[in-house]
């Protein structure tokens, strides 16, 4: 897939599903369930246990249901493996310039953490496709909405603290895309096999986006 292609899907999607967990052995599964509540972006967190192969199963296993990407990439070399066991995207808590420079050398797309508008700004002329403003929730909706309005031009995307009750404060704010973590990807779901519960929270995200869309995703 193209990073513009990618990029659109994950755009169009509005949703980035943050999948952390301390075991690897379920994660298909969770993937599989948050596609079929309709959110078709996820990361697979290099937090996980043997994150390579997971990204590898996941490909696997789905095929293009989803935009699978690789999360909390902090250097070139965890880029490039994440890269060459099939993510489409990288993304990261922390701008890293040599993580950005892999990602296209790969003609991949690249999503790298910054918070204050001086880190943002330098992200996204390193080369970044989104910005993840991370952690979102020290600052919430109304810190999101102050950046946008001298950075138009950044995509962003929160991270940290998006849940149900403030996803579409965020969008309104001038997210171009959520980040969506625990309360997506619930740990005491994951722990209990409850994949309905993931699947159902999936559409609840979904529902909100098309909401503040007007029906458009």
């Amino acid at each position: 897939m193209t990073r513009e292609a990618t990029l659109s899907r994950i755009l169009d999607g509005g949703i980035v599903a943050v999948v952390r967990s301390e075991t690897a052995e379920p994660l298909v599964k969770v993937v599989r369930a948050l596609a079929d509540g309709g959110v078709t972006a996820a990361e697979i967190t290099f937090t996980v246990p043997d994150a390579a192969d997971v990204i590898r199963q996941v490909r696997k296993e789905l095929g293009d249901a989803v935009v699978l990407g690789a999360g909390t990439v902090l250097d070139p070399e965890t880029a490039r493996i994440a890269l060459l066991a099939g993510a489409e995207y990288l993304v990261s808590p922390v701008v890293n310039v040599e993580v950005i420079r892999m990602a296209r050398r790969y003609d991949k797309v690249v999503m790298p953490g910054a918070f204050t508008p001086t880190e943002i700004l330098a992200a996204w002329e390193a080369g970044a496709d989104v910005v993840k403003v991370f952690p979102a929730d020290v600052g919430g909706p109304a810190y999101f909405k102050a950046i946008k309005g001298p950075l138009p031009q950044i995509r962003l995307m929160p991270t940290g603290g998006v849940d149900l009750t403030t996803a579409e404060a965020f969008l309104k704010a001038g997210a171009a895309c959520l980040g969506v973590g625990s309360s997506l990807v619930e740990p005491r779901s994951i722990a209990s096999g409850d994949f309905a519960r993931i699947r159902d929270l999936a559409a609840q995200f979904v529902a909100i986006v098309v909401r503040v869309r007007g029906g458009k995703r």
